[in-house]
């Protein structure tokens, strides 16, 4: 069963801020416990990230610098970052592979659990995580940062990007109601949960 949610507006594009899609209470995807790296399917968990664990991923941009501690199936990401953070060019980094042989391309509906995070002030000001649910949206009517983070990827993947603003909401002025300004560079962190199947296809 699923329930129809409006898309979270910092993932979206101008365009589609307003478009209804399906967040997950279902998928024909499988998860990986022995590994586990990947969300319950249809959920995203919601505990946070050990406060010792050491981070799987540190960034240094052109000011500041990030790290990253990777989600797995029963904690949510940690996010530490250095203000003000800012980069030069859209930088994406695999915490973990995904599998199969199913490689997600541009034309491909996903649901995703994610965290973002701005690097003018550390804040996070969108998170599936907290709300526990993945968010499902055509990847056409996404940011171009996202988007770049996702495709190529296949499900079960987590990756972190940094990203310019010109990847993020720079070429729509930023995003008010999430305290984004035009220039703010951003940083996600996210598991692709699966492939949405809305066409009967693979």
């Amino acid at each position: 069963m699923r329930k129809t949610a409006r898309v979270p507006a910092i993932i979206t594009t101008l365009a589609a801020a307003t478009a209804l899609v399906l967040t997950g209470c279902g998928s024909n995807d499988k998860t990986d416990k022995a590994h586990g790296t990947e969300p319950e399917t249809g959920t995203c968990p919601t505990a946070a990230a050990p406060a010792d664990a050491k981070p799987d991923w540190t960034f240094k941009g052109a000011t500041g610098e990030v790290k990253v501690v990777a989600p797995t199936a029963s904690h949510a990401p940690g996010i530490t970052v250095d203000t003000p953070f800012t980069v030069t060019e859209t930088t994406i980094h695999t915490l973990h592979e995904g599998k199969g042989d199913r490689v997600i391309t541009v034309d491909d509906m996903v649901s995703v659990c994610y965290v973002g995070v701005n690097g003018r002030d550390g804040k996070a000001f969108d998170s599936a995580y907290e709300r526990g649910t993945p968010a499902s949206f055509p990847l056409t009517q996404v940011v171009s940062g996202f988007q770049k983070a996702i495709v190529g990827q296949k499900p079960g993947a987590s990756v972190a990007v940094a990203m310019t603003p010109a990847d993020g909401y720079g070429p729509m002025g930023g995003q008010a109601d999430a305290g984004i300004r035009a220039d703010d560079p951003l940083i996600f962190v996210l598991q692709i949960a699966a492939i949405d199947q809305t066409d009967g296809s693979e």
